[in-house]
């Protein structure tokens, strides 16, 4: 278990690792975060509205000018370099390679008329890698803050948040949604945010109060699955729009649905009854973080998971025996609400927790969970962190 707060000194282990690769301190150094979603799953695509928080985990990157047309990309993640010329057109390298993220955020500067000198860079990250928390869009914001700084030119946050999302699309070939990038930009300590996923519009929600913390748990499996799940659901909603006379489910009631219930496939119904409730749950939690109201808004994140497990049916036994645990620790114990939160069919819960009680949650959930799945949990603790910024220019 690691409960270290990494955003007080963020920027040490990439300048270190920096000097011990290149020989020298670099110029630039800019940072961006994962997230986690606390509310709001599976909602963007139907245009409705998610909860995000950036976490106290960050992918930095660290640079220098090299006085030639080459970005020259080192991860102190694992051996290897990537190279791009800026005097060659660009285009995708082999699918799944890191380096395409990156790649994909120079090509949407490059298409605006914002040309970098060539530098070279190490790359640096505490975001927990293919645990659900967008260590993808991190990477593709923290490149997209280094440029900035680079080239001088500074977009704004949502252009740039548009671009990273582009650059994940085109270039890493993951047709993602708006959340992870506009997070990563957009971020702000001890505030989540709220995005409306149809009118693109982020709303910041104060989360001041430091006697509450959520805990990330993951639960280290990742079903594998036919790839058509997602796409499936997809569909099922967009079923659903069609026959309650909506262009998508973000515009119909729950009253409505129940009304056509008998005119619907039972699995059409679940599926849309799901994202009807979330987007509700969603802008409700939205008031109750506001209003400090955390008993309401756990009960809002364990009405959330009843539905993905039921409705949705996107759940997996181990993300169920997390919330279960979690549960039965209780707010005597400390815990005000637990829900799985990513896609789903595995990676991590998040719970809604008193930070004086961090340590015994942990320890409790630990070891229940173990004992329950033989897997051992990994297990962090983060407030709501800081967006992508520039540490040295």
């Amino acid at each position: 278990m690691d409960f270290m707060n990494s955003e007080s000194n963020v920027g040490a282990a990439v300048i270190a690792a920096f000097q011990q690769a290149y020989g020298r301190p670099p110029k630039w150094v800019a940072a961006a975060p994962g997230r986690v979603n606390l509310i709001g799953e599976h909602t963007d695509y139907n245009d409705g509205f998610v909860l995000p928080m950036a976490i106290e985990r960050y992918t930095t990157i660290a640079a220098v000018p090299n006085r030639s047309s080459v970005i020259r990309l080192l991860s102190a993640s694992g051996p290897g370099e990537a190279v791009i010329d800026l005097a060659q057109p660009l285009k995708p390298g082999a699918k799944g390679h890191w380096a395409n993220y990156p790649m994909g955020v120079v090509a949407g500067f490059l298409e605006r008329g914002i040309k970098p000198t060539g530098f070279d860079a190490m790359i640096h990250t505490t975001v927990p890698l293919g645990g659900g928390l967008s260590s993808s869009a991190a990477l593709e914001v923290a490149t997209a803050t280094l440029l900035e700084a680079v080239t001088g030119h500074r977009l704004d946050p949502v252009e740039k948040a548009l671009l990273c999302q582009k650059a994940e699309h085109e270039y890493a070939g993951m047709p993602c949604g708006i959340m992870d990038q506009f997070i990563s930009a957009l971020g702000r300590k001890d505030h989540l945010l709220l995005i409306d996923c149809r009118s693109h519009e982020p709303r910041l929600v104060p989360m001041t109060d430091p006697a509450v913390s959520l805990l990330i748990i993951n639960s280290n499996v990742k079903h594998e699955l036919t790839g058509s799940e997602y796409p499936t659901r997809r569909k099922q909603c967009e079923t659903a729009a069609a026959a309650l006379g909506v262009k998508s489910l973000r515009d119909a009631t729950a009253e409505r649905l129940e009304e056509r219930r008998g005119q619907l496939d039972e699995v059409i119904f679940r599926r849309a009854r799901h994202v009807i409730g979330e987007i509700e749950r969603t802008e409700l939690a939205a008031e109750g973080i506001g209003a400090g109201n955390w008993p309401t808004v756990g009960q809002l994140m364990y009405a959330s998971h009843d539905s993905l497990r039921d409705d949705y049916e996107v759940s997996c036994p181990e993300l169920d025996a997390i919330v279960e645990i979690a549960s039965g620790i209780g707010m005597k114990g400390g815990v005000f609400g637990c829900r799985m939160t990513g896609g789903g069919f595995g990676g991590c819960a998040v719970g809604l927790v008193r930070t004086e009680a961090v340590g015994s949650i942990s320890q409790a959930l630990a070891q229940a969970y173990q004992a329950k799945t033989g897997i051992e949990p990994a297990l962090f603790v983060s407030r709501p962190a800081q967006g992508a910024m520039v540490l040295a220019s």
